[in-house]
């Protein structure tokens, strides 16, 4: 429903500025010889040649117009051009529209706050500009008046006949008992005038323009001289455009709320709301939407320019009219499939571009029950947590629809009887992306938490969308797991063939201990198991892994006697191709530590024992290492001393593993955590409300979560 705002100022300058027949003018900048010929844009189908969905004003004289189908606009204007729209994945493919609105947005932008309303319309507020103008070079101060400005129409300017029309908008602009509010107009007309031209001469584009001190004055203004032209609309001109103003030629009057008015009211124009009080129409229409009605037949509109560039929601549909209807599931998964791979690609788009990720994925669709007439338009819409990439989207849409198909088969008083049953059509079909906001600073990958540090963009070669594919919002059944968003990513940072090369540069950071560490570990278990017995290889795996290891090993991989376990060493690293997972940062460094066990002087049960004692725990040191030197010194001099000079030649500086920054924590991504994991983790965060968790009790640290199973 509307909301009713009170009119901040009066001295607002808002302009409205509008494409002139846009998809037109995009062909035609494609196709020259177009321009001035009867040309209509057409989204072809097979039924009587398709819809025009643009007609050019040459073919609006023939009487062309865009209610009609292609046969029928050759029926009119035989020399008509129809040109059809782009197609993609069996539909109307926009993005040649897309591209080009956007370069009249970053043109019109420069002068003041710009809203983008839709493909090819803008709202400009030139408030600023204008005042700023009015102080330098008021208007009755001009002797030189650009052309294109002296062709601007001032609503209530009366023109006597034979008289210039010109040399009357300049009387205007130059009056000197011109009121503050009409001389901010006229330099908004100055403004306004100067865009247009920049617009044409930079895109070939021309578009016409409304400039008011509202929104609704001005989006009522541009269209009432078209096209390339500008329309202003002083405060004294308002009631008599109004007056006379249809019912439903008032933007959001359009449908239910503007029948209504005319079925219960009795009024055919926006002017005939005047007679009604507020209270009245508050009767009838609630608190907001009656202040709202009076305010409007007044000319009142407090709605501000939302200073927003790019769109605030992503969608892709299709309609099928009539014998196209979707009848089975298939079908519909077909056309969802398509639409959502749509979606997908203009998501990572804006994800890449401008840095933004959505949240919420919506379901739309029209459909008909056979033998209920009423059941059209009652199709539910169905929305969920949106989850980045197509496979994803794709089943969650189709989720969407055969829950709301549920819904309306119930809701029309049938039953179901399968998926492929003849008694429903889908007759349109859409997907959307809304709640779309900036990603948050300080969002990063969760590998940085376990791996030290987040790599950059450059060292990995890969586009933004991957960097950020753990910051997107994910499944809301939470069925998403850390191994899957890690192994994708590592995955796309190495050609297939370089097994050894992933398997040593799989660590995010070269001077880590940790990393150090579980590579020399991990080569360390491949070489025993080689050269073990057959029998042997099972204890090594199953039982207590690198428990009877060497503290050091310096014996290179090559010194290995028998081919055949070479040959067998190949075969391993290529079954371990694309596997990784966070799990094996844990394993690492579970396995690391429990070579270590005997030589640590304070174990995980006793650091757990003085916490409860008011002492800090192992955990909360993760964050606080520096402050313990000593401990984490002797830890340090434990792990050189069994991995040997498996780290960096010459590395002057080690990073303390397992710091974090509680500014940098995505809480998104804790909650898609098990419970007892998201418990420590708060535990992290907020160490002095850190529950006592019987060390006994398996799953109850995030270390013990991930050791092995004995059991099995």
């Amino acid at each position: 429903m509307p909301v009713a705002k009170r009119e901040t100022s009066d001295g607002r300058v808002i302009a409205h500025v509008d494409m002139d027949c846009f998809y037109v003018q995009v062909e035609q900048r494609k196709q020259p010889n177009l321009r001035g010929l009867p040309t209509a844009v057409i989204q072809y189908n097979s039924f009587k040649g398709g819809a025009l969905i643009a007609v050019s004003y040459e073919a609006r004289n023939f009487g062309v117009k865009r209610s009609m189908r292609g046969d029928e606009a050759k029926d009119v204007c035989p020399q008509i051009h129809l040109v059809q729209v782009p197609v993609a994945r069996g539909k109307a493919d926009l993005n040649s529209y897309r591209n080009a609105g956007s370069e009249v947005v970053s043109i019109l932008s420069k002068k003041g706050r710009c809203e983008r309303a839709s493909i090819d319309e803008v709202y400009l507020d030139l408030t600023d500009a204008a005042e700023t103008m009015l102080l330098e070079m008021p208007p009755e101060a001009r002797e030189d008046i650009e052309e294109e400005v002296l062709k601007s129409h001032v609503l209530g300017l009366e023109i006597k006949e034979g008289s210039d029309a010109k040399e009357e908008v300049r009387k205007w602009i130059r009056r000197g008992d011109a009121t503050y509010q009409d001389k901010l107009l006229a330099c908004g007309a100055f403004i306004v005038a100067n865009l247009r031209m920049q617009v044409l001469k930079d895109t070939e584009f021309t578009c016409s323009a409304g400039i008011a001190h509202n929104k609704m004055l001005a989006k009522l203004a541009s269209g009432m001289n078209k096209p390339a032209q500008q329309t202003v609309v002083p405060q004294s001109s308002v009631g008599g455009l109004l007056e006379s103003l249809p019912i439903k030629k008032m933007k959001q009057l359009g449908g239910k709320l503007g029948s209504s008015l005319q079925s219960d009211l009795g009024c055919k124009t926006v002017g005939d709301l005047l007679q009604f009080s507020e209270e009245k129409l508050q009767q009838c229409y609630g608190i907001n939407t009656g202040t709202w009605l009076w305010n409007i037949a007044r000319g009142i509109n407090g709605e501000e320019v939302e200073g927003r560039l790019l769109p605030k929601s992503h969608g892709s549909g299709k309609t099928f009219p009539g014998p196209q209807a979707l009848k089975t599931l298939a079908s519909v998964q077909h056309w969802l499939n398509e639409l959502c791979e749509e979606l997908s690609e203009r998501l990572q788009s804006d994800l890449n571009q401008n840095k933004r990720i959505a949240h919420t994925l919506t379901l739309h669709a029209r459909a008909y029950k056979k033998g209920e007439s009423d059941s059209l338009r009652k199709f539910p819409s169905k929305s969920c947590p949106l989850r980045y990439g197509t496979t994803k989207i794709q089943e969650d849409a189709l989720t969407l629809f055969q829950a709301a198909l549920r819904e309306f088969l119930g809701f029309c008083n049938s039953k179901t009887h399968g998926n492929e049953n003849n008694n429903w059509g889908v007759t349109s079909l859409s997907v959307s992306a809304s709640k779309i906001v900036p990603i948050p600073s300080g969002t990063h990958s969760i590998v940085k938490y376990f791996g030290g540090q987040v790599p950059s963009s450059s060292s990995f070669n890969q586009p933004l969308g991957n960097a950020f594919d753990e910051a997107v919002p994910s499944s809301p059944s939470g069925s998403e797991n850390c191994s899957g968003l890690i192994s994708y990513e590592l995955q796309q940072n190495y050609p297939e063939g370089d097994t050894e090369i992933k398997n040593s540069e799989a660590c995010l950071h070269e001077q880590d201990p940790l990393c150090n560490l579980s590579r020399k570990v991990d080569s360390s278990l491949k070489e025993s198991s080689l050269e073990s017995p057959a029998g042997s290889e099972h204890r090594t795996t199953k039982s207590e892994p690198y428990r009877d290891l060497p503290a050091k090993d310096h014996r290179p991989l090559s010194s290995t006697p028998s081919l055949k376990a070479v040959e067998k060493k190949k075969t391993a690293g290529n079954n371990l191709k694309g596997n990784y997972s966070i799990m094996d940062f844990f394993n690492n460094y579970q396995n690391s530590q429990s070579s270590l066990e005997h030589k640590n002087v304070t174990n995980a049960h006793d650091v757990k024992t003085a916490s409860s004692f008011g002492l800090p725990s192992t955990m909360d040191s993760y964050s606080t290492c520096n402050q313990i030197e000593q401990p984490a010194e002797r830890c340090r001099e434990e792990i050189d001393s069994n991995v040997g000079e498996c780290s960096v030649p010459n590395m002057s500086q080690r990073r303390q593993a397992w710091d974090y920054n509680i500014d940098e924590i995505d809480h998104s991504v804790i909650e898609e955590l098990p419970p007892e994991i998201q418990q420590e983790f708060q535990a992290w965060l907020r160490p002095h409300k850190r529950p006592n968790v019987p060390n006994s009790k398996r799953g109850s640290s995030i270390t013990h979560y991930f050791l092995p199973d004995k059991s099995r």
